[in-house]
């Protein structure tokens, strides 16, 4: 109902909204009607002066015309009075002077008239042009209004298009609004019955939980703190994973500040070896050589904090308990940090008075000097910051140590102070290297800055600048964690007692007990298949089943179908070699025909003849003789393709030669298969260890193609890197060269100027010499 009330408001509201904009709305059209009826008339007034203006025009081309007629009058006179000679009478000289009076009225009405018509002109002009500027402003304004009132129009017939769609939406919002209200009452009415039947089963538990405790607990240790101290605290895992996450990623952020403050050192040992003195031109001081001694050793008190804090997060796992009392590797960690923070006091004053001998240069500038000192106010305010992380760090160490060492209340206090030192360490690194960036600049304009100063101090920049960075990414991690840093995580319940190591021993001694216990009394269930999945395996089955039985069949009748086609080829072979017997028989039979034939020839014609007739006899029986042969021999083949022949006298000894065959066909045809089985096999199992070393080989391929193609992106990295580097140097180099030229060029002049110099004194030196010899 409240939604339904502020709906309806809303709406009166923008109702009245609507009536106000349509009232200044009628006001705007009435000034728009004004102004049109202004333009209106501004314009019949411009018509006016228009027709004015063409009248005086008129008159003023009268009067010319008329100015025209006199002038040629008075030439005319004048010609008169200079054909009358020099001897004028009395009467021309009236005539002369009434002339010359008439003449000097016209002149004068001509000079007033031309007068008249210049300030009439003027004025027309002015006007004109006045008119036509109201005329182009009120045009102009006539167009604003009328743009003023088409965007007013726009806008309110938008609005009312809006207010029209939101008075729809609000009346569906409202019916949906009361819709809603009805179901909430429902189910209003249905959860109070559901808080009376949960109060009712809740009472009803609670008197059978007294009773129970009544009667079967004889003592309640959790009334008592100090007997609820002893009680141990159950494991809280979701605690130890994200207190191992967040190790993780505060090993990680140790690392980056590791690797900066390593370069950070490193670089500035360079400098130190760069700058005021180059340590390959000319000694550094015993102040620089001293400090950069002692920066060479800066890896040995600042790799032993990414160490130990590596220790810190692989002793953190899911079956410790992490709180401070049983950390104990941050004890190292903090002695190692105390040894890094001891590092920086010791180089602190080497840094002081190796900025001041760099203000003790010749060419050191007031602006660089001052850099300078703020640079040495930067590296102050940075060692105090990791005097006060020391002393932070260490009392946090202190309950692993010993117990009682810190109170629960004043760790969460101990925590943000370790936060605010933090933020304040990211603040004092951000303002140590914006004046870092800012000396760079103005050491670059000095004319004595070399490319090694300049390689160096980049670097330098750069190392300030990831130092920051990560200085930044661990103030904010540690201030978005604070909560969790400063809670206690693990303690009896009912209580705020802390946890010792003792009893977190204890705890995990039965958690192990526990799972132990687990393991032994969990039994393996056996592996059932659900209904639908073995329904449709038994379908998959049968329809393999089928599928199976079809293939064998088919396999079986090819078998049938290969050996009925083995036996009729090895019946064709027979048949081609009884073909082949047959036929060296037959040749042999002609052979011997030709030779009686021959004999048959050495006789008469007629006996040739004749012999050539028992010849094409002979030739006849015989084929008859093989047709009958022919027909009396009958073939049968039996399963195996064995071919007989009935037996008669004449063809006993081809029967034999035929098994003979058969059998030696036979052997032959099972060595050739027997060959090519093994050839087959050996085929086989050769190519499967060739496609498996195929397979390993590809394995391998792929991963030398991934690892080269890795190797390529580096590849190509470093060389746009070294690109990159090449072109700085090189553009380095460019400028120095012409610094340098431009540099030898001004000191020639100097030279040049300067050998004047000692020439002109010279000579007057010689000039003073003479004169005081003179005197």
């Amino acid at each position: 109902m409240a939604n339904v009330t502020d709906l309806q408001t809303k709406y009166s509201k923008l109702a009245q909204e609507y009536s106000k904009l349509r009232a200044q709305n009628q006001v705007l059209k009435k000034a728009v009607v004004d102004e049109q009826a202004s333009s209106v008339s501004l314009k019949e007034q411009l018509k006016q002066r228009d027709q004015s203006l063409r009248k005086q025009e008129q008159e003023m081309d009268s009067l010319s015309f008329r100015n025209q007629q006199l002038a040629k009058r008075v030439e005319l006179l004048q010609e008169e009075l200079a054909n009358r000679g020099d001897s004028p009478s009395q009467h021309g000289l009236e005539t002369q002077s009434v002339f010359d009076e008439d003449l000097q009225k016209k002149i004068e009405e001509n000079e007033r008239l031309h007068i008249q018509f210049y300030e009439a002109d003027e004025q027309h002009r002015r006007q004109e042009a006045e008119l036509k500027a109201r005329l182009q402003e009120l045009e102009k304004d006539s167009e604003q209004h009328q743009a003023v009132v088409d965007g007013l129009t726009a806008k309110y017939m938008d609005t009312i298009e809006r207010l029209q769609s939101d008075k729809a939406r609000l009346e569906v919002k409202a019916q949906t609004l009361e819709r809603e209200a009805k179901e909430c009452r429902m189910r209003t009415e249905e959860c109070q019955q559901q808080l009376r039947r949960c109060q009712s089963e809740l009472n009803r538990q609670v008197k059978q939980s007294s009773s129970v405790i009544q009667e079967k607990v004889p003592f309640n240790d959790t009334k008592f703190s100090d007997y609820n101290s002893l009680n141990v605290p159950p494991h809280n895992r979701r605690h130890q994973l994200k207190a191992r996450d967040l190790a993780g990623q505060a090993l990680s952020f140790i690392q980056d500040l590791v690797a900066a403050l390593l370069n950070f050192h490193s670089y500035t040992e360079q400098r130190v070896h760069i700058y005021p003195r180059d340590s390959s031109i000319e000694p550094i001081s015993p102040l620089n050589q001293k400090f950069s001694q002692y920066l060479h050793e800066n890896a040995a008190y600042v790799r032993p904090l990414e160490d130990s804090f590596l220790h810190l997060h692989q002793s953190i796992t899911e079956d410790t308990v992490t709180v401070l009392e049983t950390v104990v590797k941050l004890k190292s960690f903090a002695d190692n940090f105390s040894s890094y923070t001891h590092f920086l006091q010791k180089i602190l004053p080497y840094q002081l008075k190796s900025l001041e001998e760099e203000c003790e240069a010749p060419l050191c500038t007031t602006a660089l000097t001052v850099k300078n000192q703020e640079l040495q106010s930067d590296m102050k305010r940075v060692t105090s910051v990791f005097e006060k992380l020391q002393s932070y760090i260490n009392i946090l160490a202190l309950p692993s140590v010993r117990q009682d060492a810190v109170p629960q209340s004043s760790t969460s206090a101990v925590f943000t102070q370790l936060a605010a030192c933090l933020h304040s360490l990211h603040d004092a690194i951000k303002e140590m290297s914006k004046h870092y960036n800012q000396k760079a600049s103005l050491e670059q304009e000095l004319p004595t800055v070399t490319q090694k100063l300049c390689t160096t101090t980049e670097c330098l920049l750069g190392s300030l600048g990831s130092l920051t960075s990560s200085t930044g990414k661990i103030a904010t991690f540690f201030s978005n964690n604070l909560d969790f840093f400063a809670s206690s995580g693990y303690s009896p319940r009912g209580s705020t007692a802390t946890l010792n190591p003792l009893q977190a021993e204890s705890m995990l001694a039965n958690k192990k007990k526990a799972a132990a216990y687990m393991h032994a009394v969990k039994k393996p269930r056996p592996q059932s298949v659900p209904y639908r999945e073995a329904l449709s395996n038994r379908r998959i089955l049968t329809s393999s089943t089928e599928s199976r039985e079809g293939l064998t069949q088919q396999v079986q009748q090819s078998q049938e179908k290969i050996a009925r086609l083995e036996q009729e080829k090895e019946h064709w072979l027979l048949e081609a070699q009884l073909g082949k017997v047959r036929l060296e028989k037959e040749n042999q039979r002609i052979a011997d025909l030709e030779a009686q034939l021959a004999a048959a020839l050495g006789g008469s014609p007629n006996s040739q003849a004749a012999a050539a007739s028992t010849l094409a006899q002979s030739h006849e029986e015989a084929e008859k003789e093989q047709k009958a042969a022919g027909k009396e021999t009958t073939l049968c083949t039996s399963l195996v393709g064995m071919l007989c022949t009935t037996p008669t006298v004449e063809h006993v000894g081809d029967e034999e030669s035929r098994e003979q065959l058969i059998k030696t066909h036979y052997m032959a045809r099972v060595g050739e298969l027997t060959t090519q089985l093994q050839i087959s096999d050996s085929k086989a199992v050769h190519f499967h260890s060739e496609c498996r070393a195929l397979a390993k080989r590809l394995a391998i391929a792929e991963k030398s193609r991934e690892s080269l193609s890795e190797e390529v992106k580096l590849a190509n990295q470093n060389i746009t890197r070294l690109q990159d580097e090449l072109a700085t140097t090189k553009r380095s180099y460019e400028d120095q060269l012409s610094m340098m030229s431009d540099h030898l060029c001004s000191m020639n002049e100097t030279l040049s100027k300067q050998r004047e110099e000692i020439d002109t004194l010279k000579l007057g030196s010689k000039g003073n010499a003479k004169k005081n010899k003179g005197r």
